[in-house]
């Protein structure tokens, strides 16, 4: 039996019909035109191959009793006709008929009594340019069972990097059932005893383990303390010698302004999609300096003041995103449980030359990652549950009727997440996979989610938002486009020499996900 950890039992115990705890992704597969077979069918049984090697999709929770502690997980085998499931569209629906459908299904719990998971497959695509078969495929994975980077590891499980299947090697699938055993049993099993014992070691393992940690977070704190408040006297000391006049707002962290992202949420949802070419990108940010997340944070800074200079109003503050930062290391590459923890960065949507906008925002992505440094190490990923399920889901209930967002300081307008994925072109079930686009979770105070995965030589970029907050995601991703145009555009600030300095020669934007108002009829 394996208890979840406090991170992971929280994305359970918050969720609410308005914030649904699972993140997944939009996939465009192509099959060749004179493909015969039944894809659904075909996924069944290649997912079915591959279940030895993903014990995420084949165990389920097991409740405490009197759901007193955090839930554990146990083995089960999921029923492949529930959880992998196929939709027909009209004939010719193109990719915003794909983004209603995740916008519709998106909304939709996963049911705790079986593993949470969930494939859709979709029918009715237009053909590729040589009259290629394609099809949809949105996937749903609790958040509590995977996080982003773990989710790319399972697909990595799942997919090949030709169109042939390959076959898992004996020992391998030997290794996976054997890890599976030993952490994992049927509930039937267990009994009410044995949940009741593996809960009660699981708060004493937490309690001597966060003992453990206090008298080194004293100490980190202590020294954070002493460093801010030099750092304070020093800024001080720097301005009043400084004849120069000061910027009315510094790249440093502060409360972010209120806009109507930051309201609680409602359960539907809007969705769009777009593609950035990614060699270009990298060129461009290379010779600004400028790492790829910080080139991205730039493209949505740019987009976010497009939208609100159009819908307003456009804050005179800087927008301030939630950025997901990954804890893994080398030796925790191997557990599916989230391991990550939330940084935020001022974005310096008040300033209207990009190429202050760009130095603001290098300089406040270097103060997030300064920060972020010295606190990394005092963030526990698990900690004791006893009575925690019923204080969190019933302040979950609380947050969201009670209107609680809109009354809190706003901490941060939106989240930024960026996903490193597979580097080269893969195949599923035999289809090739032609894009990747996150869809992702959105809470109250929190409208917008805008995740991006790299895949091959492509950004996938998805948005998802509450449709009450943001109903405009596909022009948001029109934006997007722009700004990363006016990424393009940018002149270096202090030209190279040499052959680097030579004119550069651009590739044309490849949008695979136009946006576009054509919709489809609803999922069924």
């Amino acid at each position: 039996m394996n208890p979840l950890a406090g991170i992971d039992a929280a994305f359970l115990h918050l969720e609410t019909a308005q914030m649904p705890m699972h993140v997944g992704a939009l996939h465009l597969l192509e099959l060749p035109a004179d493909y015969a077979g039944d894809f659904l069918e075909h996924l069944r049984a290649h997912i079915a191959a591959r279940l030895p090697l993903a014990p995420v999709l084949r165990r389920k929770l097991a409740t405490m009793p009197l759901n007193l502690a955090n839930p554990s997980w146990v083995e089960a085998e999921p029923d492949l006709q529930e959880h992998i499931v196929g939709y027909d569209l009209p004939p010719g629906s193109d990719m915003a008929a794909l983004e209603q459908q995740v916008g519709l299904l998106h909304t939709e719990l996963l049911d705790r009594e079986r593993p949470l998971w969930k494939f859709h497959v979709f029918y009715g695509l237009e053909p590729g340019p040589e009259g290629e078969q394609r099809y949809g495929l949105y996937t749903q994975l609790h958040h509590a069972a995977v996080d982003g980077q773990a989710a790319v590891a399972l697909a990595g499980i799942l997919l090949d990097s030709t169109a042939k299947p390959r076959k898992p090697t004996t020992r391998v699938a030997a290794a996976a059932a054997a890890d599976t055993a030993s952490s994992a049993v049927a509930a039937a099993e267990i009994g009410t005893v044995g949940l009741l014992r593996s809960a009660l070691a699981q708060q004493m393992a937490q309690t001597w383990q966060l003992a453990r940690a206090l008298p080194g977070a004293a100490g980190t704190l202590s020294s954070m303390a002493a460093q801010t408040a030099a750092d304070l006297a020093g800024a001080k000391l720097k301005a009043w010698l400084s004849s120069e006049p000061q910027d009315k707002e510094a790249s440093a962290l502060s409360l972010a302004p209120r806009t109507r992202l930051n309201q609680s949420v409602s359960a539907e949802r809007s969705f769009s999609t777009i593609s950035l070419p990614l060699p270009v990108l990298h060129d461009v940010r290379r010779r600004h300096g400028a790492s790829l997340n910080d080139a991205l944070l730039f493209i949505c800074a740019g987009a976010l003041r497009r939208y609100f200079s159009k819908h307003g109003p456009l804050p005179r503050k800087s927008l301030v995103a939630a950025v997901p930062v990954s804890m893994r290391g080398s030796a925790r590459m191997s557990k599916a449980n989230t391991q990550a923890t939330m940084s935020v960065v001022s974005l310096g949507t008040q300033v209207a030359d990009p190429r202050k906008r760009l130095a603001y925002l290098l300089e406040a992505s270097q103060t997030m990652k300064g920060e972020l440094e010295r606190i990394k190490s005092l963030m526990p990923s698990d900690y004791p549950s006893l009575g925690v399920p019923w204080l969190m889901q019933a302040g979950a209930q609380l947050y969201g009727r009670a209107h609680v967002a809109e009354r809190l300081p706003t901490v941060a307008n939106l989240v930024i997440s960026n996903v490193p994925g597979p580097a080269q072109p893969l195949y599923l079930a035999g289809a090739r996979v032609l894009s990747m686009y996150p869809a992702s979770i959105v809470v109250h105070g929190l409208g917008l989610n805008i995740t991006v995965q790299s895949y091959a030589d492509s950004l996938d970029i998805g948005l998802m938002a509450c449709a009450h907050a943001l109903p405009e995601t596909n022009e948001l991703a029109a934006h997007l486009e722009a700004a990363f145009l006016e990424f393009l555009a940018l002149p270096v600030a202090k030209p190279a020499s040499g052959p680097a300095s030579k004119k550069n020669t651009r590739k044309p934007l490849a949008k695979k996900a136009p946006a576009s108002s054509t919709r489809a009829r609803s999922k069924g």
